[in-house]
């Protein structure tokens, strides 16, 4: 994984020396709140409910054991025991006080961490897929190129007060696991017929009140090329992004608006007057990153284990967790563990301190020192010998953290809701936990892959929009009510689900979801999944089902 040398240091330091000054002078009276919110806001910090919440980055999502700690240690001394793993790869600790948020940052800085950009009007973090690096289908190392842009847009002055907040996502694989396509900015590295490497650059995507998927911007810009683009591409985001309106500020809206050829005339414009020099990627540039991120020291191991054969067959849970939770590895003899965050063991992405400690530990012992996040929340080792994984098993559990459920529906994105965000119109984790719990683990199995998210607002911070089965919360007559929407995806072929109906009281949530996977279980065929259903059938069973009573 990438290192800090002296200048990340040094950045990061006199950030921290900064908003401590900033801080003092809030405290002090010498700012108003107005004048205070996007300075905090830019070092990650929210006012949420009950307390400040500070949101930490994790680059691309990758961790090192060390850090683990470290943010174990964070739990402990400034939060209350726990962190909350986000879609966005970072992490969250939701009761901070905030004289003591200077200490908080500076402790990070000391384990090269931070909380710059996790919030504000600015580039925010740039995420990737989990499997960056041991993925058997992926044509180059995205994290590479994430830690790029990472480096590039880190208080880049002429981005740092954008019309509204920017995402960036990377992928390199076959098959896209990091949503790319509801980013303001998704980008496909492939490679051509010569083997030269491209990048197809997508824009406009972004879920909340008006979801959007991103479109093709440039079908094969060189990626010497990268950073200049994407400077195009913000400078016209910039000049042109509405700043009346927060809601009509994100650049879907901007994209939306002018229309896709118009917008890519507008960056191709900018993009031929920026002098290509200032951000051209070289070659002994690209070579000084990827030297941070070269493929581990692996053992020569074979696939072959009779030991490990002998395990699957005479242990039917650990079988059941390898067959969900553990994916293949470009290595032979290695694998890459999925760590379930879920209920009924946990909430959706809170990890406490003893776990983030044991998980830290196994990483060590068995792998090379790393933890990646997920966008799904959940944690993944991503080195693991084949033949330590009933060992690695066994301690998870010992966590509470082996629970064999993923790609199950009770692997569910879920925001915190009105459990803390001041945005929330509805309650989120308790109610998840109910649906989850109407369904038997052996009944997950049975229904197989799906993927249902619940949003505790419009802003649609658990992707709902793009879940099989996406939830919605919303009060209605000062209850909280569900909006069903069916037959969303993410991946290079993402779609956005379709409202079935009204809005489901929270009590009734639990048996309308069982209703879907009924007509799933009638209709289905033959090894079909539940979105291939959906496909085949379209949404009318399920409506019919669901609200019986519009049909008569």
């Amino acid at each position: 994984m990438y290192q800090y040398d002296d200048y990340d240091r040094a950045l990061i330091t006199e950030r921290v020396a900064q908003f401590r000054d900033q801080v003092a002078r809030y405290q002090a009276g010498q700012l108003s709140e107005d004048e205070f919110l996007p300075l905090r806001l830019q070092n990650g910090l929210y006012l949420q409910k009950h307390a400040y919440m500070l949101r930490v980055a994790i680059p691309y999502g990758v961790l090192s054991a060390k850090q683990l700690r470290a943010l174990a240690h964070v739990s402990d001394t400034f939060d209350k025991g726990y962190g909350h793993f986000t879609t966005r790869q970072n992490i969250q600790f939701n009761w901070v006080k905030l004289p003591e948020v200077p200490d908080l940052l500076a402790y990070l800085a000391e384990h090269d961490m931070h909380a710059i950009q996790t919030s504000g009007n600015v580039v925010r973090n740039v995420t990737t897929e989990a499997f960056a690096g041991v993925a058997d289908d992926e044509v180059y190392d995205p994290r590479i190129f994430a830690e790029i842009i990472r480096q590039w847009s880190t208080i880049n002055p002429e981005f740092l007060f954008l019309p509204r907040k920017f995402k960036i996502a990377v992928s390199a694989s076959e098959e896209d696991r990091a949503a790319v396509r509801i980013h303001d900015v998704g980008l496909y590295l492939f490679r051509d017929e010569a083997g030269e490497l491209f990048f197809k650059v997508m824009v406009g995507g972004g879920l909340g009140r008006t979801p959007f998927l991103s479109q093709v911007l440039n079908e094969k810009l060189p990626w010497q090329d990268l950073l200049t683009y994407l400077e195009a591409v913000l400078r016209v985001f910039n000049r042109y992004g509405r700043r009346d309106s927060k809601y009509k500020a994100r650049i879907k809206i901007l994209v939306s608006t002018l229309g896709i050829e118009a917008f890519r005339a507008d960056v191709e414009q900018e993009f031929q007057q920026i002098p290509k020099e200032i951000n051209r990627i070289t070659d002994s540039e690209l070579s000084r990153i990827a030297s941070q991120f070269l493929p581990a020291v692996y053992q020569s191991l074979g696939e072959t284990d009779l030991d490990f054969a002998t395990h699957l067959q005479n242990n039917s849970a650990f079988s059941d967790w390898y067959d969900l939770n553990v994916r293949p590895h470009k290595v032979s003899g290695y694998r890459s563990v999925v760590i379930s965050t879920k209920f009924p063991n946990n909430i959706p992405g809170d990890v406490t301190s003893d776990q983030m400690r044991g998980i830290a530990t196994i990483a060590e012992q068995y792998g090379f020192g790393e933890i990646r996040v997920t966008h799904e929340q959940n944690l993944v080792l991503p080195d693991i010998p084949k033949s330590a994984l009933l060992a690695v098993w066994t301690q998870l559990n010992e966590l509470g953290l082996g629970l064999a459920n993923h790609a199950l529906l009770s692997d569910m994105i879920v925001c915190p809701g009105a459990s803390y965000c001041n945005l929330a119109t509805a309650h989120s984790f308790p109610v998840a936990e109910q649906v989850v719990q109407a369904f038997t683990l052996q009944e997950q199995q049975e229904i197989g892959s799906v993927s249902m998210n619940l949003s505790g607002c419009i802003n649609s911070c658990a992707h709902h929009h793009i879940a099989n089965i996406g939830m919605l919360g919303l009060n209605k007559s000062k209850t909280d009510h569900y909006q069903i929407t069916l037959g969303g995806r993410q991946g290079m072929d993402s779609r956005l689900g379709k409202v079935l109906g009204p809005a489901i009281a929270e009590a009734e949530l639990p048996n309308a979801i069982r209703t879907l996977f009924d007509v799933y279980r009638k209709y289905r065929e033959v090894d079909e999944s539940f979105i291939q259903t959906v496909d085949r059938l379209g949404l009318e069973p399920f409506k019919e089902a669901l609200y019986p009573e519009a049909q008569v």
